[in-house]
């Protein structure tokens, strides 16, 4: 089992009764996990049209899909296993209808039909998964809905503290049919040490090795960066062209 206890704790992000609490207490804030989308954008830009038809799980009471929005996407289904942060968001948005929100559990989506969504955008989701009971289980859950939604050719973008050696195990299950490209993101507040400014690009992927880890000399500048693995589904014509 890949149990990913790096970022955890002793709450149990799992459960939905902790999240309604949560939000509750945060009634009318906002708040987005990990990063904003104006430091993703340049990811979801280049993999995911604005005419796509998007799949946002654990939305949360996050402003990622009001900025997708007003940055010209049509289409954004937005769920969460916690009916307050639903409710909330959804009086907040109900004027803007490019913005769908449901109460869902990512583990159980069987209200979509198969091949209805051309992404899905999870910014924590599957992490809050690795941090609760049965991770492993209900990782698999999640990650068989999520590939089940995807249209040939759609693309799954996680964003994540999981590093490929706690995340590949799950992603590269053939079942899936998923390609992987990654890239590593530093967190918005970080600071080279002595003030010094990076040589890297960002945007440039970052290279697995065949048994899906990072290379021995892959440095990290900020040790609790954020990693984006774009899960792409095989249509069937890549698919077509895998050795039997």
């Amino acid at each position: 089992m890949y149990w990913d206890v790096s970022s955890c704790n002793t709450y149990n992000y799992g459960d939905a009764l902790y999240w309604d609490a949560r939000y509750v207490q945060e009634a009318g804030g906002a708040f987005d996990w990990y990063q904003c989308y104006s430091s993703l954008r340049p990811f979801v830009r280049n993999y995911v049209p604005t005419s796509s038809r998007v799949l946002m799980v654990g939305c949360g009471n996050a402003l990622m899909s009001e900025d997708m929005v007003k940055d010209g996407y049509e289409d954004i289904m937005n769920i969460d296993i916690s009916s307050v942060a639903i409710e909330m968001m959804r009086r907040k948005y109900e004027y803007i209808p490019q913005m769908k929100y449901m109460q869902m559990d990512v583990r159980d989506m069987s209200f979509f039909p198969d091949e209805s969504f051309h992404s899905v955008i999870d910014k924590g989701t599957l992490d809050s998964l690795m941090c609760g009971m049965d991770a492993s289980i209900s990782a698999s859950k999640m990650l068989g809905e999520v590939s089940r939604l995807l249209k040939p050719g759609g693309i799954y973008m996680l964003i994540t503290y999981g590093d490929p050696s706690v995340r590949m195990p799950h992603l590269s299950r053939p079942a899936y049919n998923w390609t992987i490209v990654l890239y590593n993101l530093p967190r918005p507040d970080f600071k080279m040490p002595g003030g010094s400014s990076s040589t890297k690009s960002y945007l440039e992927p970052v290279p697995i090795t065949e048994k899906g880890l990072l290379p021995a000399d892959f440095v990290l500048e900020d040790p609790d960066s954020h990693f984006i693995y774009v899960c792409k589904k095989m249509d069937d014509t890549e698919l077509s062209k895998i050795p039997i």
